[in-house]
């Protein structure tokens, strides 16, 4: 790693408001968290806030084909690309890499309710269930849950016409899709990346799925620090964070203002055994940030609120910098899964460039795997 490796751009989008300076107030303890108990009751959701689609997809035929987490995705990428001087430049857009951290598309609740509810007086619930799939889901909507196709509909919409990559892998995803451009970018295999991702959490579907492995809060909003006690589990979280990453280099010559240096992106994902998740989280701190200076920096957690894995991660940082401030990037914006480690490190970014705090280390540690962190300073 030769290359020093600035943020330039941030796009952030969630319950809180749209831009990276309207969630500053988290910082200053004036930002209450935004939730609704009650159209997904018993389960609690930070719901996306209302957007102008129109002021980052012009056209209403890309608006409409797309879905929610994709169109959430694409606004954020172009707030991103705005606040790096990259939207509409053409040459720049048609080199600058890609890589999105997504996951599956929307269902069609229709015909998975009524699968859900045949498949348990099925004489043969196998063939029922293949005869459904074939008869009752459209073709057109496996392309529609294609996780490349955030990339895709950022590509036609703003341009970015370089490389691309699609991750899919729950939080690790996010990790990971900073931490490849992050590699690339130091080993010379690229000059300036767009990377982020996006996440619907107003979906039948996915709440379904999470609360059948119990991985869901379901009482009245309290901090992830309170939950674990009361049995745990995350509130899912509306939302989409982008980045543009590029060198120093190259973000001086073509005159871009830094926010950040990103030093160091790491990752893991151990055997969740007992005491696993802390030593993880401890591992990662002594390979990316041991030049955290408490005094000057601050700690953005993206910690679920689970029990076991939470009280886990909070001794580990409370034992590796006993008294540094803490705060809960699901506090602010709920759980976002694969836009959780973007958003964070987006936060984190953002709060440097605005002098709240020198450094900053962001930790994620997913509901079920893989842990990661991001060590910011600012330039």
């Amino acid at each position: 790693m030769t290359r020093e490796v600035w943020i330039t751009g941030i796009g952030l989008v969630s319950s809180q408001g749209e831009g990276a300076e309207v969630h500053m107030g988290a910082f200053d303890g004036e930002l209450a968290p935004k939730v609704d108990a009650e159209r997904f009751a018993p389960f609690v959701v930070h719901p996306a806030v209302p957007l102008e689609w129109d002021r980052q997809i012009a056209k209403k035929a890309d608006q409409r084909q797309m879905e929610p987490w994709q169109r959430l995705g694409v606004y954020a990428a172009g707030l991103a690309l705005e606040d790096a001087g990259a939207k509409g430049d053409a040459e720049l857009l048609g080199r600058m890499q890609m890589i999105v951290a997504a996951g599956g598309g929307e269902r069609d609740y229709a015909v998975d309710g009524q699968i859900l509810s045949g498949i348990r007086n099925a004489a043969d619930p196998g063939v029922f269930l293949n005869e459904r799939l074939m008869s009752d889901i459209r073709p057109t909507l496996f392309l529609a849950q294609l996780s490349n196709l955030l990339a895709g509909n950022i590509a036609i919409v703003h341009g970015v016409t370089g490389a691309s990559r699609t991750f899919m892998g729950e939080e690790q995803c996010g990790v990971d899709a900073l931490r490849i451009a992050h590699a690339r970018i130091g080993a010379g295999q690229g000059d300036i990346f767009l990377v982020g991702g996006a996440y619907n959490a107003e979906r039948p579907d996915v709440l379904l799925i999470y609360e059948m492995a119990r991985l869901l809060w379901k009482d009245a909003f309290a901090s992830v620090w309170d939950r674990p006690g009361e049995g745990g589990g995350f509130i899912p979280g509306s939302g989409a964070a982008f980045l543009v990453v590029e060198t120093r280099e190259h973000a001086e010559a073509r005159g871009a203002t830094p926010v950040a240096a990103l030093q160091a992106v790491v990752s893991d994902q151990v055997r969740r055994s007992i005491g696993a998740v802390g030593a993880s989280v401890e591992q990662l701190w002594e390979r990316a940030a041991g030049e955290f200076k408490p005094i000057s920096g601050a700690i953005l957690s993206g910690a679920t609120g689970i029990a076991g894995i939470t009280e886990e991660e909070r001794g580990a940082l409370a034992k590796l910098m006993p008294g540094a401030p803490v705060h809960s990037t699901g506090d602010i914006f709920g759980h976002m899964i694969e836009a959780q480690f973007p958003a964070g490190v987006a936060l984190a970014a953002a709060a440097i460039k605005d002098n709240y705090f020198r450094q900053a280390v962001v930790t994620s540690v997913g509901h079920m795997r893989g842990e990661g962190l991001a060590f910011l300073t600012a330039v």
